[in-house]
């Protein structure tokens, strides 16, 4: 199985049209000129990031569709491309979980997933459902270096939760949504960017080594 790294940057963000949100592609080289490439999914489409490196000469888009193909759940899927224009159909990744869990509502997938020795390291935010309103918290899976759709291990708890007076206060009460995340190899930190009751963006840092040694933990079939 070959992965290759992009000879260019690439962003994929939700373009609000009408009463419905597509995905769209754009690419820069510098970050000063930026060359857009309009919608490379239609709608109902959310929460896309791709990975930092083609599988097989392929790019791979996670994302939360919600189309006869599956998404109706809230979950995360992925589709795959040669060429950033014609992507398979959906296939399966991470489900909401059944019951009280934290991400029994719906789930969506947070920053790029950051490549480790042990597997992608997905950061996602999970949503559950409560008498005084949704809550979102932050959560960790490891997928399959090779094949994203095997998931290796996930977290049963969460890592993060709106505890903060502007996480639990603003326009949207109770949210903690993860967007960015910087590896600094050479101290191990992860700095993660969120956005805090979609109100304020924030930065929370932890070390790797400390999100792996969780996520590693973690009982089979959590």
């Amino acid at each position: 199985m070959g992965v290759r790294r992009p000879p260019r940057r690439l962003g994929c963000r939700a373009q609000p049209l009408g009463h419905h949100l597509h995905r769209v592609l754009a690419t820069t080289e510098d970050f000063i000129t930026i060359e857009r490439h309009g919608i490379v999914r239609h709608p109902e489409d959310k929460n896309a990031a791709l990975l930092p490196h083609q599988i097989d000469g392929r790019w791979v888009l996670l994302h939360r569709p919600k189309t006869e193909f599956g998404g109706a759940r809230g979950e995360i899927l992925l589709s795959r491309s040669a060429d950033l224009v014609s992507w398979t159909a959906p296939e399966q990744v991470l489900q909401p979980r059944d019951g009280a869990w934290w991400d029994s509502l719906r789930i969506g997938i947070g920053p790029p997933p950051l490549r480790t020795e042990h597997g992608w390291l997905l950061v996602y935010h999970g949503v559950k459902d409560t008498v005084s309103g949704q809550v979102y918290r932050v959560g960790l899976a490891l997928l399959d270096l090779d094949e994203p759709t095997r998931v290796l291990q996930r977290l049963p708890n969460w890592i993060f939760a709106p505890l903060a007076p502007y996480e639990r206060t603003g326009d949207v009460p109770n949210v903690v949504f993860p967007c960015g995340l910087l590896h600094d190899a050479s101290s191990g930190d992860v700095h993660l960017y969120y956005g805090a009751a979609d109100n304020s963006i924030c930065l929370a840092t932890a070390q790797l080594d400390d999100l792996l040694d969780a996520v590693l933990a973690a009982p089979p079939n959590a």
